[in-house]
């Protein structure tokens, strides 16, 4: 499957997208876009025809970046197993830059975030050794850190940390009115995919 010309842009979102991540979410995709990238996830198209995990092979081939959250451990409530999604996806990053043939694949980098310090020593010990950063299921942490990580791959000035975390409060507090506007009742209602839209509006 060729690379479209975004290749270099996209940044591959691995996040539990359930509501005790949203806020998370939110925060990383909007600060992925303040630092002019373009966040790429599962949500952005819905087609039933689809594979999901097919879907999600071509968005990590079509992404130079990956940021993963691998801290969803806790046992499911109504099956009682954990959720391995998160673990797998980062896996197939990792297999896509290690075993692909393409120059391109290659050159892919990746940041994984983990809930609490050395937490992922308990269950996935294979990756130990690597630069793990926690948030602490802090969305101030996130964008700290997004941002941190995302402007070594970029040659013009970044905004620091704080300004985005106070575009990002001012984002919210306008959503309301936007969501109005748009003819959503909350933020809650919002689709990822328009989101990111009415996000890419608000960011730098």
């Amino acid at each position: 499957m060729p690379i479209n010309d975004s290749y270099n842009k996209n940044v591959f979102i691995n996040f539990p997208f359930d509501s005790e991540y949203a806020e998370i979410v939110r925060a990383v995709s909007f600060t992925i876009s303040d630092c002019g990238f373009k966040p790429r996830c599962a949500l952005e198209r819905q087609n039933s025809g689809e594979d999901r995990i097919q879907k999600i092979e071509q968005l990590i081939e079509e992404s130079q970046f990956g940021i993963h959250d691998i801290s969803c451990t806790q046992l499911d409530k109504n099956h009682g197993f954990p959720r391995f999604n998160m673990p797998f996806e980062l896996g197939l990053f990792f297999g896509a830059r290690r075993y692909s043939s393409k120059k391109q694949q290659k050159e892919k980098q990746c940041l994984v975030f983990e809930k609490n310090e050395n937490d992922y020593d308990k269950y996935i010990s294979d990756i130990s050794g690597r630069d793990i950063e926690y948030h602490h299921m802090k969305y101030e942490k996130v964008i700290e850190k997004t941002r941190d990580w995302l402007s070594g791959f970029i040659d013009r000035l970044t905004p620091g940390a704080k300004i985005i975390t106070e575009r990002y409060g001012n984002f919210l507090s306008d959503m309301p009115t936007l969501c109005y506007e748009l003819g959503w009742d909350h933020l809650s209602e919002l689709k990822y995919i328009d989101y990111l839209k009415v996000a890419n509006l608000m960011a730098a």
